[in-house]
């Protein structure tokens, strides 16, 4: 077996392990509002996302065509370069998971893959326009999320007031809603990020000659659905006590309102192929339903360490990309 197909072999596999280490870190994302609010137990809420993690994955390919093609072109990139790019983006999710951080898989993606690409092959071959296109979703995705889930909580209040029920029924429903509002955020996050590894897996395969020009194989995405679904099942309750326990207190009707909001946030531009911080929006959502109450009933000071763990993730996987590279070209690989 040469050096290029065994390394082929190593980066699906850590692929598929940023598959699984994204799962694992952003399985807040889903459930942290529904598990906090007690509409569902851990168990519960943690198979549910796990399943619709899955699901999602076959919905669209793509974001994972800007990720394989929209940074740099495939047919430039190494295997060492994409390997090094995936220990800069698992090295930046795994400090964020231990330190509690709710921060974005897919911009840690981005910026290990720009690293590695700035390293190997300078400035020159970075795809402006598509960074420029991530850059701009980085920016309106989250403030789109608390707009939304605004609105979204004035108008379920509004419902509700017209309803002279007591508040245990009008809570009752909106549990259920929320269940129905946990999957479709559980589904949105399948649907966006299981294509970063989609994308990087197809990025390697062109880049060895498998693939004549960029198309991801159904059976990749089976595989990064799977690999995602796994590392959801394992949860990331640390994560899951900053979501939905220190940024506000939820009751039904603002979980509801910030998963809706978000889940319909992340669809749409992962359809459009534009690849979001899923945890970034729902942080947005979470903050947005919470101002119903007043801003006060926002804890800003946990907002603003989102707000810097956000700000720091790109160059910080970048950086460690970098490391990364530096150690490969070393072995010579």
């Amino acid at each position: 077996m040469g050096l290029e197909l065994t390394l082929l072999i190593v980066v699906i596999i850590v692929a598929l392990s940023f598959d699984f280490v994204n799962g694992m870190h952003d399985c807040a994302n889903a459930i942290a509002t529904v598990v906090s609010t007690r509409t569902l137990s851990p168990r519960q809420a943690v198979a549910l996302a796990r399943t619709l993690n899955v699901v999602g994955a076959f919905i669209s390919t793509a974001v994972a065509a800007t990720i394989g093609k929209g940074i740099v072109d495939p047919e430039q990139v190494t295997q060492g370069m994409i390997l090094a790019a995936l220990l800069g983006a698992i090295g930046w999710s795994l400090i964020s998971w231990f330190l509690g951080l709710p921060t974005s898989s897919t911009h840690a993606l981005v910026g290990g893959l720009s690293g590695a690409v700035l390293l190997w092959l300078g400035h020159d071959k970075l795809k402006l326009a598509g960074l420029e296109k991530i850059a701009v979703a980085m920016v309106v995705s989250p403030p789109a999320g608390f707009l939304l889930a605004v609105l979204v909580i004035v108008a379920a209040k509004r419902l509700a007031h017209r309803f002279r029920a007591p508040l245990s029924k009008k809570n009752a429903f909106f549990r259920v809603g929320q269940i129905l509002s946990s999957s479709y955020m559980a589904l949105s996050h399948g649907t966006n990020d299981t294509q970063n590894s989609m994308g990087i897996i197809t990025m390697a395969l062109v880049s060895y000659g498998v693939l004549p020009e960029f198309h991801v194989p159904f059976w990749v995405i089976l595989a990064c659905g799977l690999a995602m679904g796994i590392g959801t099942q394992t949860g990331g309750w640390r994560i899951i006590r900053t979501m939905g326990m220190k940024i506000t207190d939820l009751r039904p009707v603002h979980g509801f309102s910030a998963e809706t909001s978000a889940a319909t946030v992340i669809l749409s531009f992962a359809l459009l192929g534009i690849p979001v911080s899923t945890t970034q929006v729902i942080a947005g959502g979470v903050m947005g339903a919470g101002t119903e109450r007043g801003l006060s009933m926002v804890r800003w000071g946990v907002a603003r360490r989102i707000v810097w763990a956000w700000v720091l993730t790109v160059p910080g996987a970048a950086l460690i990309a970098t490391l990364a590279g530096f150690l490969i070209r070393c072995f010579g690989l």
